[in-house]
């Protein structure tokens, strides 16, 4: 039943006594102080929002999901709405819309830090993927010392299966913010979103070895009596932002492939020369083109996290992998060359070039 009406009560002073009494894990008094709230303006976005909070908190999405939708009707462009109403959708199990408007919010807001941790993690629940990944990987990047950017990617990392770039996410979530471990097992609507997140990493963390800490009440806790407990977080020896194992990986997969390449077609193109010159230099231009294509989408598909990404941590991190990279970009080029002049010199480079990166890639391994 909602809360008697305060003429003198404004409509954030309910909303702020609902939010105490929702601290207080009391979800059923704060939805009617909203409710009263929402006697004087029914159209109030902001008691709104928090109402359908309070829903999601007390784990009743239909109710969440009914009150953002009023939230939406009264301004479909608040991004507290949005984000609200894509959580409601999620728990209502309607992963497509909830896509939808994830989507939307990592688009209209490109530089929001908020909207674009709370965006990726809200498309990683409803449809995880690359492209939740790169906008999680974002969110970081916009604000490289909010712990709950790192704590969203690492939840979307273990989503994926990159476990080495979650437990090193989660392991600096934590540097900055000691808080994130305990964050599970919070109550109210204020902090919402991490304890969300939170509980999301919690319930990866067995398989991801995060290593989060079990609650002694807590069912879990019991169990890891009878099981070997996971792998500790460590602090990891590089930033957040280095590089993964996965990444790595990719790239001498990368390399040896198309410097492989590289050197066979070099080879058939210089034989072909003993049967027409014209015949080879045309062959030779053509598997320079798809060399070069091929070694592109190759390289795109293969990395868990974005290009741009990986190539200026190359650059800091590991220089020897970052010359192969880029001469396994350049030797397909010498073979356009030899299409477009012709002579032994562009072959001859273009294989040199080839051996150079395999090279760099095998003592690359070797040193780490």
């Amino acid at each position: 039943m909602p809360a008697p009406l305060e003429p003198d009560t404004t409509p954030e002073e309910y909303r702020q006594r609902a939010l105490l009494l929702a601290d207080l894990g009391r979800y059923d008094e704060a939805a009617d102080e909203i409710a009263a709230g929402l006697t004087a303006d029914p159209r109030e976005v902001n008691l709104l929002a928090t109402l359908a909070r309070i829903h999601l908190a007390a784990e009743q999405p239909a109710e969440a999901l009914a009150a953002a939708d009023r939230a939406a009707t009264a301004d479909p462009g608040a991004l507290p709405v949005l984000v609200v109403r894509a959580m409601a959708l999620i728990d209502s199990r309607r992963y497509s819309d909830a896509a939808g408007v994830a989507a939307g919010i990592l688009r209209d807001w490109p530089e929001d830090p908020y909207a674009q941790r709370t965006g990726a993690a809200l498309l990683s629940e409803s449809r995880n993927g690359q492209e939740a990944l790169n906008a999680a990987w974002n969110g970081v990047k916009v604000a490289p010392r909010e712990a709950e950017a790192h704590l969203v990617l690492a939840v979307v990392a273990a989503r994926l299966r990159l476990f080495d770039l979650a437990q090193r996410a989660y392991a600096e979530a934590l540097e900055l913010d000691p808080a994130i471990g305990d964050a599970g097992r919070t109550t109210g609507v204020v902090r919402f979103e991490r304890r969300r997140w939170a509980r999301a990493i919690e319930d990866l963390a067995e398989e991801a070895s995060l290593g989060t800490p079990a609650s002694p009440e807590t069912p879990e806790a019991s169990a890891a009596a009878a099981t070997p407990e996971p792998m500790p977080v460590s602090r990891p020896v590089k930033p957040v932002l280095d590089i993964s194992e996965e990444s790595v990986q990719a790239v001498r997969e990368t390399t040896r492939y198309s410097a492989g390449g590289t050197i066979v077609a070099a080879a058939l193109a210089a034989a072909m020369t003993t049967i027409s010159p014209g015949i080879s230099r045309a062959w030779s231009g053509l598997i320079a083109v798809l060399i070069f294509c091929a070694v592109i989408f190759w390289f795109r598909g293969r990395l868990p996290e974005p290009a741009g990404v990986v190539l200026p941590r190359l650059r800091s991190g590991a220089r020897r992998l970052a010359v192969a990279v880029y001469l396994t970009f350049a030797a397909p080029l010498f073979l356009l060359a030899y299409a477009l002049v012709g002579g032994p010199a562009p072959l001859v480079a273009g294989m040199v070039v080839a051996v150079v990166a395999e090279v760099l890639v095998v003592l690359d391994r070797r040193a780490s």
